[in-house]
């Protein structure tokens, strides 16, 4: 029994399935997929490269020797075209459940006992019995005290997805991956965006020197950034717009700034109220976190948890592989997942991507190490592409040489960072990399030269 069909969720029962067990998914949802491709990862991949699009044919386009009179926005059409992916993306998966014969039942998932799962579907109710029950509820979107997200003017990620005409001034609370993603697609299309970042770095949890360019990058976009600033409260003007009260939480001076739509992007909670996890006595930490073994084990040893529900990153992929290893420990008595290879993406332009250790971390935890970079610039794909912002970043263990994190601001960096996350998964050093051949010429050559300049030195740089 799975209680949640995201990522996570459907993965695993589809991975159950072809085991040949019998599996049902409950998911709240009228279609399957979760936040990620109902109105999270899909829909907002589907409006940055629409977006992207639009902005290089009115901007770009002539630098490549295309003259293109005029560029018009169809909104209308861009969302309608968002939407058609995410239906295709959710038909898609009811289809797997099909071909692997998983029940999929709809309607809210609560655990009435140890081994009973009720589903309520608008009021009609359905228990189930199970011998492993998963739980991969998810998440939901947090707020800010005294704030409240009506997603007209005060909107949350999913209401960014769906407005239906371009801000002129939009305002984001908090510059992390969604924000700036988000924030980055309105801009695109017209709007003056703000940044507002209670931290004094943007995109928590990448390597300071990467956020550092990255930031840069934005600021020459025209995306404005209120560092090290909190917000206090927000109220709605007598036309219709917004006055934002903000504090630098260093200076304490206060200010007022305008916009004519807030974006709170604070972070994501996990799903896990009305579950029944109190009434039985599953463990949860003080966030609301489903307390887990390494075998996903809750404190009822048959009822798992992975996810966003549980600690980690709030990643779809983290979730799948969490869900195929759950499967996997349940009918095998074996899994394995390498949270130390697990990559994340800000799919922006240029995008920024990572996996392992930042240099940050390196050096908190007293590891001696080498650093090896090489500038996009320098690299033959990216420069005849006229799109040579950023570079990649290796760090290596100084005695080993073997890889522990690999940054990179560029375009293509989410395609990118599948190799060094192949390379750290099977132990492998940055001389490995450097010594592998890589197609000439591609932005991947970058990650060979970066490589030999973690352990020699790079050739064109």
């Amino acid at each position: 029994m799975v209680i949640g069909g995201g990522p996570g969720g459907y993965y695993a029962a589809i991975k159950a399935a072809q085991l040949g067990k019998k599996v049902t998914c409950i998911e709240k949802r009228d279609t399957l997929g979760g936040t990620c491709l109902n109105v999270g990862c899909i829909p907002s991949k589907a409006l940055l490269h629409a977006s992207h699009m639009y902005e290089e044919a009115k901007h770009s386009f002539k630098n490549y020797g295309i003259d293109v009179p005029t560029v018009n926005l169809n909104l209308p059409g861009m969302l309608k075209q968002k939407e058609e992916a995410v239906t295709g993306l959710t038909k898609g998966i009811a289809g797997l459940f099909k071909k692997y014969k998983v029940n999929h039942a709809p309607g809210f998932g609560s655990l009435l006992t140890p081994n009973e799962v009720q589903v309520d579907n608008n009021g009609e109710k359905r228990v189930f019995k199970a011998k492993n029950i998963m739980i991969a509820t998810g998440s939901e979107v947090a707020s800010l005290p005294g704030i409240t997200i009506d997603e007209k003017k005060i909107i949350s990620s999913t209401g960014a997805l769906s407005l239906t005409s371009v801000p002129k001034r939009l305002l984001v609370i908090g510059g992390g991956v969604i924000g700036l993603e988000l924030g980055s697609v309105w801009r695109r299309l017209g709007s003056e965006v703000t940044v507002v970042e209670f931290m004094d770095n943007i995109c928590a949890g990448a390597d300071n020197e990467v956020a550092s360019k990255f930031k840069a990058i934005l600021e020459k976009q025209k995306m404005k950034f209120a560092m090290k600033t909190k917000v206090s409260g927000i109220s709605e003007n007598a036309d219709g717009t917004l006055s934002v009260n903000v504090e630098n939480v260093t200076t304490a001076e206060k200010s007022i700034l305008e916009a004519d739509v807030v974006l709170v992007s604070v972070g994501r909670r996990p799903y896990t109220a009305n579950l029944g996890l109190e009434k039985l006595g599953i463990q949860m930490d003080k966030r609301g976190f489903i307390e887990i073994n390494d075998k996903f084990q809750t404190n009822i040893p048959h009822i798992r948890a992975i996810g966003d529900c549980v600690r980690g990153p709030m990643l779809a992929h983290k979730a799948e592989e969490e869900g195929s290893a759950c499967v996997e420990e349940i009918f095998h008595g074996v899994s394995h997942v390498n949270y130390n290879a697990i990559p994340s993406v800000i799919y922006t332009h240029p995008e920024v991507a990572w996996v392992g250790k930042t240099e940050e971390q390196l050096k908190k935890d007293g590891i001696k190490y080498k650093v090896g970079k090489f500038p996009f610039m320098a690299n033959s794909r990216a420069r005849t592409n006229a799109d040579s912002e950023g570079f990649v970043k290796f760090l290596a263990d100084a005695e080993t040489d073997r890889i522990l994190g690999v940054h990179i601001v560029g375009t293509g960096a989410g395609e990118l960072i599948a190799e060094p996350t192949f390379a750290m998964e099977y132990g492998a050093s940055s001389e490995d990399l450097g010594r592998t051949c890589h197609a000439h010429p591609t932005l991947s050559e970058a990650l060979k030269e970066s490589a030999m300049a973690t352990y020699d030195k790079a050739v064109h740089f």
